[in-house]
């Protein structure tokens, strides 16, 4: 059976497009709302102007992406019904209970103040205002918090019993606090404000390459490329702590992320490989001696499982070149945050070619994002819930033709979507620049 008939990968495939593209949005409104609550704090000040205008001007990107977030959501609960009933019906009482609390401590919160935050700066009070912004923000983190918690709990589950093939919570705490759960939360959020903080450096970029010197470009960039260069490092120490958690727990994958086939004790780092599972080695390999085993277990000499030792394993190749990508990434935007706030700590503004850099990594986080994803989702097949639901369990019997149609149009919908909303931030950017390019900057402590 081939790809186009294998009615399993289709419906695998159509879900990796629907959630590949639906996480882009959270991805941003996340850290977004919380860094327009700073810009609303900051514009409460003597020097407020600018941060009132940076808010004004970014808000206007949380709402676009909010509303294609709430959108593209939508399409993932049909997917529960059609490709996937299974799941509901294996796991349901675990993963229902949880959707819903999403729903009502998050959404309906984001929701209910969203049209305050949006709508509301000259029709209410600033108190209230300030207040709206803030519980929308706070809606967004819960939101991540209870999806997320659903999720790690389908690679690290914990805290329920299986009866008559049906799982049932034997304790809440343990099922929502499961062994990957602080981690993954933790490394999400962080992954949420490196975007926003590239996306808004490298639209601010854009600006500025277009003449625009205003106060609140200014502001706006400065914000962003300190975030970015505080963050990344802790992201990097975060994401160390998430990798042994791993190793703990689902040694296979990190087998696969690092292509190890044998158990290696001092195993090299590939840098580059490629992984050839018909003759389970690999080939073109560029390595760093005892690389693997120093990162991955803090000793030069750590044993390292390989994924000869495991029954069943992920596919490796695109487990292996997903993580290389999210470390490429993290790295190029370790080095461009760096430069650019020291430039900016000495010069005030980055220098030309820093900022055509910038806008060459506005939608770097969307990368990251989506291969850490790739990681992590790839990397637990062939389970649904690792170690305890096949993924080919909750499978429906659609016909593979019907999948494919949807698939297909699927991919046409949003990739038609995904450029209409790179056009139109760049088309509100250069709106912005125009209108601005007359303003002289003001300094703003």
């Amino acid at each position: 059976m081939n790809a186009l008939t294998d009615p399993l990968l289709l419906a695998r495939v159509q879900f990796a497009a629907n959630i590949s593209f639906h996480i882009l949005f959270p991805a941003i409104t996340m850290a977004l709302a919380w860094l327009l609550l700073y810009f609303r704090l900051r514009g409460r000040g003597a020097n407020g102007a600018p941060w009132l205008a940076a808010y004004r001007t970014w808000v206007k990107v949380f709402a676009l992406s909010f509303a294609l977030g709430v959108v593209s959501g939508v399409t993932m609960s049909f997917q529960f019904g059609t490709n996937w009933p299974g799941f509901m019906q294996r796991v349901g009482n675990i993963a229902g209970p949880l959707l819903g609390y999403e729903v009502l401590t998050a959404f309906f919160l984001e929701a209910t103040f969203l049209g305050v935050m949006l709508f509301g700066q000259r029709r209410v009070s600033e108190r209230m205002h300030l207040t709206a912004t803030a519980l929308v923000a706070v809606g967004t983190s819960l939101s991540a918090f209870w999806i997320l918690a659903l999720n790690s709990w389908m690679q690290t589950p914990a805290g329920h019993v299986m009866v008559d093939g049906q799982a049932h919570a034997a304790s809440w705490w343990a099922v929502i606090f499961n062994p990957s759960f602080p981690y993954r939360l933790a490394h999400m959020m962080l992954a949420s404000g490196l975007t926003v903080a590239f996306l808004v450096a490298g639209l601010c970029a854009y600006r500025h390459l277009r003449g625009e010197r205003s106060a609140e470009l200014a502001v706006s960039q400065r914000t962003a490329v300190w975030l970015a260069a505080v963050l990344i490092p802790v992201q990097i120490a975060v994401g160390d702590l998430h990798g042994l958690n791993t190793l703990e727990h689902q040694p296979a994958k990190v087998a696969a992320m690092e292509a190890i086939w044998d158990d290696e004790r001092g195993a090299d780092l590939r840098l580059l490989a490629w992984p050839d599972e018909r003759t389970r080695s690999n080939r073109f390999e560029v390595t760093v001696p005892d690389g693997a085993s120093l990162i991955l277990t803090h000793s030069r000499d750590g044993e390292l499982r390989g994924l000869n030792s495991f029954p069943e394993h992920p596919p490796v190749a695109p487990v292996f070149w997903a993580f290389r990508v999210m470390v490429g990434v993290g790295m190029l935007m370790l080095a461009v945050s760096w430069l650019a706030a020291w430039q900016m700590r000495r010069r005030g503004e980055p220098s030309p070619f820093v900022q055509r850099t910038l806008v060459a990594m506005t939608f770097s986080g969307w990368v990251a994002v989506l291969a850490g994803w790739y990681v992590t989702e790839i990397g637990r097949q062939p389970w649904v819930v690792y170690g305890v639901l096949r993924t080919a369990e909750v499978a429906s019997e659609v016909p593979a033709s019907l999948i494919g149609v949807s698939l297909g149009l699927y991919l046409v919908l949003y990739a038609v979507l995904i450029v209409a909303y790179v056009w139109v931030l760049f088309y509100m950017a250069r709106k912005a620049a125009a209108a601005n390019a007359s303003a002289l900057p003001q300094r703003v402590s």
